[in-house]
């Protein structure tokens, strides 16, 4: 195969090129193997972002980040290797209990996570609230977890699509985090390097979601499911509502917490219950392990009510490392914020809209997401009792409970709070939660 030089490749792309199967490869493996400088990552994501890639391309990147590792093969499991991925919201946490749910009703779910990328968190940052929760095991680690446990949500290791893990890192702070052709390649390289075969994809639209506008995000998913057929992926996709908090909390440790909580059938937010649910169920209609989605969500109910989801989730959190009696009592293991401040609103009305993205910067700005890919991150901070969309709010009653490590960080964010919501005399005009978009 021919070697291009990097210069070369991005002056290619930059000026609007097509780039070619091996090509496309080149730069992968450049990417992965730490041949290409940071700075030359983010000038290829930049071009990609201004001239963007043809379907071809598209298809042929994934591919390529695929390959620039090794493939997991789960064909020796007696039930199906199925998973899920969000395009990434505020308040969204369905993985941390869709994962055990559908491991409890005979599903294996090997589930590579990331972590937050822009104004949204990440799956991987709110299990490592749980100490000494292992993200990255070794390969024979997480393939025992996934045997006996039927689920482990894990990161990308150095050895699963590298070319995408370095890639994505730089994505989140070269402002090409929503550029389409890449977030294809990057779930879908993902999804196909940890031997998933079928997956649902949560496309999230409002204002915030990375895709908040729903014709962009019906082209994603369009895009997505060509590339996922033309690789054997079958794939079935939803729009889902972010012009709210997913649940009332927002923040790593927060969610956690909120999560454990519908697993055990502690009283939850209604929404983040429902599309848990419906995102469970189609996975188990994927899989055959359900006639339909009213089976499904039968068998789903019983692993709820039963217990096994819960125990299915504290076994995982085990045997990756985390503490073995999470569910005897969450909040001793998950670290809490030593501020915590109600934010009085000013006024009476109902809540019209939410500056949702807004809210998401907030708890950034508390330290608990990244604006660099080396920053820390403090898990105990974020959101509480947000208020939802079309809630009746009183004056001086709390729009969000913020936790914070300072009260100058709290006095900071109960402004960016006040601001985000919007009220009226009326409630607005309600929202679907999700619209699965192939029947």
């Amino acid at each position: 195969m021919a070697n291009w030089p990097a210069t070369a490749l991005l002056r290619a792309k930059r000026e609007g090129g097509r780039l070619s199967a091996g090509q496309l490869h080149e730069i992968a493996q450049g990417i992965g193997s730490g041949r290409w400088s940071e700075g030359q990552v983010g000038a290829f994501a930049m071009a990609v972002a201004l001239h963007g890639m043809d379907a071809q391309e598209c298809g042929d990147f994934t591919l390529a980040l695929r390959d620039s590792g090794r493939s997991l093969d789960w064909s020796d499991l007696p039930g199906p290797a199925l998973d899920k991925h969000s395009t990434g919201g505020v308040g969204d946490g369905v993985s941390l209990a869709l994962a055990p749910l559908v491991a409890a009703c005979g599903g294996y779910v090997p589930m590579l996570s990331g972590r937050g990328l822009g104004h949204t968190g990440g799956t991987l940052d709110k299990l490592e609230s749980l100490p000494g929760y292992d993200a990255y095991p070794t390969p024979e680690r997480m393939r025992r977890v996934v045997a006996d446990v039927g689920c482990a949500i894990i990161g990308q290791t150095d050895d699963l699509a590298p070319a995408d893990r370095r890639l994505y890192a730089v994505r989140d702070v070269t402002a090409t985090v929503d550029v389409q052709a890449l977030i294809v390649a990057s779930i879908l390289s993902k999804k196909l390097a940890g031997g998933a075969q079928a997956l649902v994809l949560d496309i999230k639209v409002g204002n915030g979601a990375q895709t908040p506008d729903p014709a962009d995000a019906r082209a994603l998913a369009t895009a997505m499911r060509a590339v996922a057929n033309a690789s054997g992926l079958r794939l079935s996709a939803l729009l889902s509502d972010m012009g709210q908090v997913l649940g009332r909390e927002a923040g790593n440790a927060l969610e956690v917490r909120a999560n454990i909580g519908l697993l055990v059938g502690a009283p939850v937010c209604p929404r983040l219950r429902a599309l848990v649910l419906a995102e469970s169920a189609r996975m188990l209609v994927l899989g055959g392990l359900a006639a339909d989605d009213a089976d499904a969500h039968g068998k789903l109910e019983r692993a709820l009510s039963s217990g096994a989801a819960a125990e299915r989730f504290e076994r995982m959190v085990a045997e990756l490392g985390g503490p073995s009696d999470l569910l005897d009592d969450p909040a001793w293991h998950l670290p809490q914020a030593p501020e915590q401040v109600a934010v009085a609103s000013l006024r009476e009305g109902f809540v019209q809209a939410v500056d949702v993205r807004g809210l998401g910067e907030c708890v950034i700005d508390l330290g608990g997401g990244r604006r660099r890919p080396d920053e820390r991150i403090d898990h105990a901070v974020g959101l509480a009792q947000v208020a939802e969309r079309g809630q009746r709010i009183a004056a001086g009653e709390p729009l969000a409970v913020i936790h914070a490590r300072t009260p100058s960080a709290a006095e900071r964010a109960a402004e960016q709070v006040r601001a985000a919501f919007t009220l009226g005399v009326a409630p607005p005009a309600s929202v679907p939660l999700y619209e699965w978009l192939d029947g």
